[in-house]
């Protein structure tokens, strides 16, 4: 008798909630409309691809193909001819952005995640704020700067520049996932002799590797993407980023839309390699310090 109650309780339990024989699922509806929204939001980057391989001829079309069906690889054969050294620019202004984002944040973050110097809050607060002044703002002030010290039109300029708007990111992302640490663990490097520093370097560092992996990523795709930086700080130098190589096919008589969708397609090939190899890493990341137990 228990033997048969229980076989009825489980099956119960299994059966719950399961749409009857020949009767659809109430989640299908949920799934045609997330099918509906990913192609909305999709459109565009099959547009940029389309637009990449039409001929400019074709491009005056109504209404237009939705297939290249006379494809052409000219835009593509532009973006090797002219735009690489704009792609190594941002390469380097990209990763530049990283490692001084990474030097200034994680340190700050460890100080007031762990230290708890007087005044941490207030710090918290200014960095909050830090991250709504608007970027116009802030290109007008660098702008002034840079001509006085010289270094306009500069690689090193523009990193500088990328780096104020991804160290208050980086700090916050930090902060949260530090304070998650146990301070049994640092309590016991020290117990062992580490320093202060040594303890954060071989202790605090390793364990953030989410952490490491979203604020490099979010630093590299802002370098990456910035235009406003790059057309005020670095508008006429010869090492110019990928973003003001597009600009420079756009003009009141010149609007070569082959090339700067080929250049497009081109330009988000690593930002996509990136996000995708990385999303777990940014998922932990983000969510850091979110749940306390």
């Amino acid at each position: 008798m228990a033997t048969t109650t229980v076989t009825r309780a489980v099956t119960t339990r299994e059966t719950k909630g399961r749409a009857p024989h020949g009767a659809p699922r109430r989640g299908g509806w949920r799934t045609v409309l997330g099918i509906v929204f990913t192609a909305v939001m999709l459109f565009p980057v099959y547009w940029m691809v389309n637009v990449s391989l039409t001929r400019d001829q074709d491009m005056r079309k109504s209404p237009p193909n939705l297939i290249p069906i006379d494809g052409t690889l000219h835009g593509y054969a532009t973006v090797l001819g002219q735009q690489l050294p704009f792609l190594g620019t941002s390469l380097v202004v990209g990763l530049g952005t990283v490692v001084l984002t990474l030097a200034l944040s994680a340190p700050a973050a460890y100080s007031l995640a762990k230290l708890r110097p007087r005044g941490g809050g207030a710090m918290s607060f200014v960095l909050l704020i830090a991250q709504m002044i608007p970027a116009i703002i802030m290109a007008m002030g660098f702008y002034t700067i840079y001509v006085q010290l010289g270094v306009l039109d500069t690689v090193w300029g523009l990193i500088l520049a990328d780096s104020t708007i991804a160290v208050p990111f980086g700090v916050l992302i930090f902060t949260a996932f530090m304070r998650g640490i146990p301070d049994e663990l640092l309590n016991a490097a020290r117990i062992d002799g580490a320093s202060t520093w040594r303890t954060f370097t071989s202790v605090v560092m390793p364990v953030s590797r989410n952490s490491i992996v979203t604020v490099s990523l979010f630093s590299f795709l802002w370098a990456w993407s910035d235009f406003l930086f790059a057309n005020t700080l670095d508008g006429g130098g010869d090492a110019k980023p990928i973003t003001l190589g597009i600009y420079a096919y756009i003009g009141n008589n010149n609007q070569e839309w082959n090339s700067i969708m080929a250049t497009a397609v081109v330009a988000s090939i690593p930002a996509a390699v990136l996000l995708v190899l990385a999303q777990r890493y940014v998922a932990a990341g983000v969510t850091a310090g979110a749940v306390k137990d």
